[in-house]
């Protein structure tokens, strides 16, 4: 295979077709300054890109690490040179029967790789946000870790590859129930060890989805939503201090939101 013009034919080696890739990577940036000024009119001061990594016996690749931070650091000075923040998210997805020390290494090669990449595109860090995956042992491992381990591995990770500079990290939930994200996300905060940056929250399933649930579409549900949406908001507030003690999981908050190979 081979490409011209962002078109593909079957009638040339994969060898050049690799080649292509590597001489033009991630053809889906282009025109993506000219957007960038045109959602800051509009009123917009951030943006967000999501690259995903799985881990398996031969992954991810160290291409695929590379690419990905790559596209990541430049999408961020693209958007820097427009007007707008980017949320940097390199998520290493939960699917796997890994243990968590193999999801730690594999975030730390990832997270150096971006800010390695981040600092050659000259991005500046004091002006993005980093939302990544929290350290957690696989969907599908016989162990699940523990809210201090998940914790402690996390931090640690980050402490090894995320510069001071970054103002704030704000963790996707990644499948976890609301609970389990709430609860671990409170685990970091409570660390005793110093952290140069706000650990905060990004989530969005495990935000909205016992509200969704309880809403239903029926007039009739508002306020029980409204209700059920001011419960987990206050737990991650809470959760960012280091202050949330439980106990709000209720029946939905508990249910795992895990979908293997999740898309948006």
């Amino acid at each position: 295979m081979s490409a011209y013009n962002g078109k593909y034919s079957a009638n040339f080696s994969l060898r050049s077709y690799l080649a292509y890739l590597l001489l033009h990577p991630l053809l889906g940036l282009d025109g993506l300054a000219a957007r960038c000024q045109q959602y800051y009119k509009a009123g917009a001061r951030f943006a967000k890109w999501r690259a995903v990594l799985k881990i398996g016996p031969t992954e991810p690749t160290e291409l695929a690490i590379q690419q990905n931070a790559h596209g990541l650091a430049r999408y961020a000075i693209i958007c820097q040179e427009n007007g707008l923040v980017p949320i940097v998210e390199p998520e290493i997805l939960t699917d796997g029967n890994h243990d968590i020390q193999k999801c730690a290494a594999v975030t730390e090669r990832v997270l150096a790789a971006v800010y390695k990449a981040l600092n050659d595109h000259h991005v500046l860090l004091e002006g993005s946000l980093l939302k990544p995956n929290m350290v957690t042992s696989g969907s599908d491992g016989p162990k699940k870790a523990t809210p201090e381990e998940v914790a402690d591995y996390t931090v640690r990770a980050l402490l090894r590859t995320v510069p001071a500079a970054v103002p704030g990290i704000m963790f996707l939930s990644g499948g976890q129930s609301e609970e389990e994200a709430s609860v671990n996300l409170n685990a970091m905060n409570k660390l005793d060890v110093l952290k140069p940056w706000t650990l905060s929250f990004s989530f969005g399933r495990a935000l909205q989805q016992s509200t969704l649930k309880t809403w239903k579409g029926k007039e009739e549900n508002i306020k029980a939503a409204q209700e059920a949406f001011l419960t987990r908001c206050k737990a991650n507030s809470d959760a960012t201090l280091g202050k949330y003690a439980g106990g709000n999981a209720g029946g939905l908050a508990s249910e795992s939101l895990h979908v293997k190979g999740y898309k948006y």
